[in-house]
């Protein structure tokens, strides 16, 4: 059975003999009416606060559990980026991979190009140097024929020009073929 403040205070005692004394009786009654009814409001006061606690609980959850997802869904995401910036650096270095491995293969092509044509130029150099020698030596050839043909020329010059010795004087030393020719010549 419930009892309120209220039938606290309107609670009346039948009288008996010997009984209590009234007026302590009512003033007992009205002091636990009030005191009940503090109790009641203090009650009533801490269910609102609870309310208001359950419901500040309510909200914290839902973020909390909000942050959860929101951490999750962060962490998801840097675990995408993650593997996609790995993914794509494992891609750039593959790439240049391939372009060190062309670019390698172009240098070594330039090398093998660049080295055939210092072959060819070593090789036009001893044909070069072969004519040059060659040359050399025709011209010497020539110009010691040359020499000799002008030595001859005066050798025959100082003969013709000089005196003629008898036959009885002194006997002639034996003519060269030319100097025959060009006695011949002058009888």
């Amino acid at each position: 059975m419930k009892v309120s403040p209220l039938d606290l205070r309107q609670l009346r005692f039948r009288t008996a003999l010997r009984g209590y004394d009234r007026a302590e009786v009512a003033a007992l009654l009205a002091e636990v009416a009030d005191d009940y009814e503090f109790a009641l409001r203090e009650v009533d006061n801490l269910r609102q606060e609870v309310s208001k606690m359950e419901a500040l609980l309510n909200q914290h959850r839902d973020h909390e559990r909000d942050l959860r997802n929101t951490l999750v869904t962060a962490q998801k995401l840097s675990d995408d980026i993650r593997a996609n910036a790995e993914a794509q650096a494992k891609q750039i270095v593959r790439e240049a991979e391939g372009r060190s491995d062309l670019l390698l293969q172009k240098t070594q092509a330039r090398l093998e190009d660049v080295q055939r044509e210092i072959d060819g130029m070593r090789l036009k150099r001893r044909e070069v140097e072969n004519t040059l020698e060659s040359s050399i030596t025709t011209l010497r050839s020539t110009l010691e024929f040359v020499r000799e043909q002008e030595q001859r020329d005066r050798d025959e010059k100082i003969l013709l020009h000089r005196p003629r010795q008898t036959d009885q004087q002194q006997p002639q030393a034996p003519m060269r073929v030319d100097e025959q020719r060009t006695a011949g010549q002058t009888k």
